[in-house]
């Protein structure tokens, strides 16, 4: 598995890493799926402390505390459960974050987290604050980096002036592409790219063409211009999957530090591996999966 350096950090991580949302609450599952990532190269894992109640963490911190030092962990912050469990309300707040990453280092049985994640972010946040507390983490040694999640132009430019970020968590795919016409201002600032569902909801995988289209649409795509697109691109290149076309289109790009599918069977993790690990596009099949599919942007307001 190739690694990537993380923005202009120490870290390098796996090209695919995983995304653990998907792991699931059963432990034994759970930490055969983190086991068999690892067999793979994997060294990159990407939990929150909302998965779950906390449970997610939990499992991530089960499966990796006896081989801590080969593993770069990401966890978020930000979001905050309601005590009857029902919703969750949002708090950037200095306060929250410096109680949370507490909880955190508990449920992953560990003393320092390699990238610290805001879970989302607006506008109208006390950015300075925020940013503040990733900050006085950095210097109290419990996270190694610290980064964002968010899809907000106007987020992302107040944190990319402000902070110290090595990386932006941001939905990525063929079927997304919105994310590309920030690549040039994020290499500029020595900021990775962590590509979330690149894999557009398995759609762009072998999946059987009429269960990937159960659902009405994706994003600004309708049913109708779905199927085309589909077909499209599964007859771009016989020599990828389209998985692998999925994945190695988002790895083409030197601004994504790593693609994080989720995974919640084996196979499923290994075909992932194995996709983002094969063979890198070539310049000609990816200038034709640009040209076969949309380029969005991004609401400048948000």
């Amino acid at each position: 598995m190739r690694k990537r350096q993380l923005g202009k950090s120490e870290l390098y991580i796996s090209e695919v890493g995983l995304g653990c949302m998907s792991l699931g609450t059963e432990e034994k599952h759970a930490l055969s799926l983190i086991d068999a990532a690892i067999e793979q190269g994997i060294n990159y894992f990407d939990t929150a402390d909302l998965y779950d109640f906390g449970r997610n963490e939990e499992l991530v911190g089960k499966a990796i505390k006896h081989r801590r030092k080969d593993i770069i962990l990401a966890t978020k912050v930000g979001n905050r459960w309601k005590d009857d469990k029902t919703g969750w309300s949002w708090d950037p707040s200095k306060a929250y974050i410096k109680e949370a990453v507490k909880q955190s280092l508990l449920r992953l049985q560990t003393d320092y987290i390699d990238l610290y994640q805001l879970h989302g972010g607006t506008i109208e946040d006390n950015i300075d604050e925020t940013i503040e507390a990733f900050e006085e983490l950095k210097l109290e040694g419990v996270i190694r980096y610290y980064g964002i999640s968010s899809i907000r132009p106007n987020v992302i430019k107040e944190y990319l002036k402000k902070s110290s970020i090595i990386s932006i968590m941001m939905q990525y795919s063929l079927l997304d592409r919105r994310p590309e016409e920030w690549f040039s201002l994020m290499k500029e600032n020595g900021v990775s790219v962590i590509a979330r569902g690149p894999l557009a909801k398995g759609l762009l995988t072998e999946k059987p063409l009429s269960l990937k289209l159960l659902n009405k649409g994706y994003l600004s795509y309708s049913k109708e211009e779905l199927e085309k697109q589909l077909v499209e691109l599964e007859n771009v290149d016989t020599h990828h999957s389209m998985t692998e076309l999925a994945l190695q289109y988002c790895l083409y790009q030197d601004a994504i530090g790593t693609v994080i599918p989720g995974a919640s069977k084996i196979q499923q993790l290994i075909e992932n591996a194995t996709a983002g690990s094969g063979v890198p596009l070539d310049p000609q099949t990816y200038e034709k999966l640009q040209q076969l599919t949309k380029l969005d942007k991004y609401e400048q307001h948000r």
